[in-house]
């Protein structure tokens, strides 16, 4: 293919700095809202059966185009692989699937939904820049405390499994305890402080470590928010982004307003 006209289709696909990129994302954005409307009325069992076709066809044709757009998304990177394996190009990937396997699997077309995922893009394409600020600000937070958090969820793990084991023994299958598989669900349901009530303990022991473990709840709970809020208040300082520039070369779109070459690999940027 052309570099020149590889590079305008990499330009109007993933960038919105032009007012044909910009066109682009805004006429893309609302095909989603559209398929992700039809799949949620085509599920209305008498909708389905006055307008089934008439949404089976809708489907179909923003299928593919949404297939063809990802072919042109392929097409206008150099390293294919790169996209595909992104973020971005795995959700776009997910976005196509469910319509065809409709055609081996039943039901699976409801699966579309996934395609709001794609609508992650818009705040970047719109430029609303207070909202990409707090999302960068967020994932920063998050990458920052997974360790934090790995450590944490395994010490909660480690409890529920004890607790459960615990309790396994004290209540026993006739108060509904029936293995310890059970027990350690009754223990996390107890611990999230989500209660469905399906299962409780009769002993006044198991009453008193199930009081001992829903306090500790509350407790679990207020850990994991303390560790991504600090990470956050850490991330304020973080520099706002204002264009929508993406790197033809290995994808990446968070450079610097007045940056010329790619931060990651060097491609100079087209302004």
């Amino acid at each position: 293919m052309n570099r020149t006209f590889r590079d305008k289709i990499h330009k109007i696909i993933f960038e919105a700095d032009t007012k044909w990129g910009k066109s682009f994302d805004i006429t893309l954005f609302s095909a989603i809202i559209l398929s992700v409307i039809i799949v949620m009325l085509d599920s209305v069992a008498s909708l389905h059966d006055e307008y089934g076709k008439i949404f089976y066809l809708i489907e179909w044709a923003l299928t593919i185009l949404f297939t063809v757009e990802y072919i042109l998304r392929i097409i206008s990177v150099k390293h294919p692989s790169k996209y595909i394996f992104s973020f971005y190009g795995i959700i776009d990937l997910l976005a196509i699937l469910p319509t065809y396997l409709s055609l081996i699997m039943t039901g699976s077309h409801f699966l579309i939904v996934i395609r709001i995922l794609r609508l992650l893009r818009i705040f970047r394409v719109l430029k609303l820049v207070r909202y990409v600020q707090a999302g960068n600000t967020l994932r920063w937070a998050i990458q920052n405390s997974r360790g934090k958090i790995i450590v944490f969820i395994e010490a909660v793990l480690l409890l529920v499994v004890i607790i459960g084991s615990i309790m396994y023994i004290i209540e026993g299958p006739e108060n509904g305890f029936t293995s310890i598989p059970k027990s350690i669900y009754w223990a996390i349901v107890t611990v999230t402080t989500v209660g469905y009530g399906d299962l409780a303990p009769n002993t006044v022991i198991g009453q008193t470590l199930a009081a001992m473990l829903m306090i500790t709840g509350y407790a679990i709970i207020a850990v994991p928010t303390g560790i991504i809020t600090t990470e956050m208040y850490r991330a304020k300082d973080i520099t706002s982004i204002n264009n929508t520039q993406v790197c033809s070369n290995c994808n990446h779109d968070r450079h610097d307003d007045d940056a010329e070459f790619c931060k990651m690999c060097g491609e100079s940027l087209e302004k």
